[in-house]
């Protein structure tokens, strides 16, 4: 319960209040205002509460997911084994042929260093001209 109680939860505690607040008071004020002959403030009377509504929901769902902890890691048991891992699938060249379109080859060229090099910048690659 500790955890529900730290500045950051404190925090969302306050914006689900708040929030809630407001969209109740609108959606009141949205009643008054169908009453007084808007009719299309009944869709909004309707529509503010939904939207309280909404934020208790998410609100009681991150309560539930703090209180449960981290999931459990999935460890092994020390009497099983672990399971094989899967090899990394391997990437088939180009199926077809770019060999007639020199700019086509050198897009196709530049896209595989881009694959080969997850983490440069594009201003790395060696055939920039």
């Amino acid at each position: 319960m500790r955890v529900l109680w730290t500045p950051g939860w404190i925090a969302r505690h306050a914006a689900m209040l708040i929030l809630v607040t407001i969209f109740l008071g609108l959606g009141w004020w949205q009643i008054s205002r169908a009453i007084g002959g808007n009719l299309l403030s009944y869709a909004y009377a309707v529509e503010w509460p939904v939207f309280a509504g909404f934020v208790v929901y998410v609100w009681l769902r991150e309560v539930r997911r703090a209180l449960a902890g981290p999931p459990p890691a999935a460890a092994p048991d020390a009497g099983q084994a672990a399971a094989p891992r899967r090899p990394a699938r391997q990437r088939s060249q180009a199926a077809y042929d770019d060999s007639d379109d020199p700019e086509l080859a050198a897009y196709n060229d530049y896209l595989a260093w881009l694959n080969a090099n997850p983490h440069a910048s594009a201003t790395d690659y060696p055939g920039r001209t």
